[in-house]
């Protein structure tokens, strides 16, 4: 069974503006520099688009891991998706979309994971993945809306 959970973010940001910043994988590295994230293979700079691969290696809980994902979807400026390839989890799935509300741009991310390894994974997922991912996702949403009066991601 997989772990799914929603954060929405609201931004005075346009669409376009969060859109980009969401596909470049320097900002993405930027966001995750707690963790050491960075991009090792396929596209490590700039942006990355429909059927494009990116590495990751980052240390997270203390255990160095890797995870290979790819975009899989784009409706631009509405949409895309990435998929984990190969990596920690059995199943990784991260639809992000961009509304515009008017006044503000409604950055929705809805994410789909299932740890693996058994019922040390379920138990994973549900005393330690189920908060950290989350977390994670804030993490990133608070570093694009920098410069910006934007509400977190909830």
């Amino acid at each position: 069974m997989a772990v799914y959970f929603e954060c929405v973010t609201r931004s005075p940001q346009s669409v376009r503006e969060l859109w980009d910043k969401s596909l470049d994988i320097d900002a993405h590295t930027e966001s995750m520099k707690d963790s050491g994230e960075r991009a090792v293979a396929g596209v490590v700079t700039g942006t990355i688009g429909l059927g494009e691969q990116v590495t990751w290696r980052a240390r997270h809980f203390g255990l160095p891991l890797r995870m290979t994902s790819q975009i899989t979807a784009l409706d631009e400026p509405s949409s895309f998706t990435d998929e984990q390839l190969h990596g920690p989890f059995k199943y990784f799935r991260h639809v992000h979309e961009f509304v515009d509300g008017g006044t503000e741009t409604i950055m929705i991310d809805r994410i789909e994971f299932a740890a693996g390894w058994g019922p040390l994974g379920w138990l994973a997922e549900r005393l330690v993945l189920g908060w950290y991912m989350p977390r994670l996702i804030r993490t990133r949403n608070t570093f694009l809306l920098r410069g910006t009066t934007g509400q977190a991601a909830q």
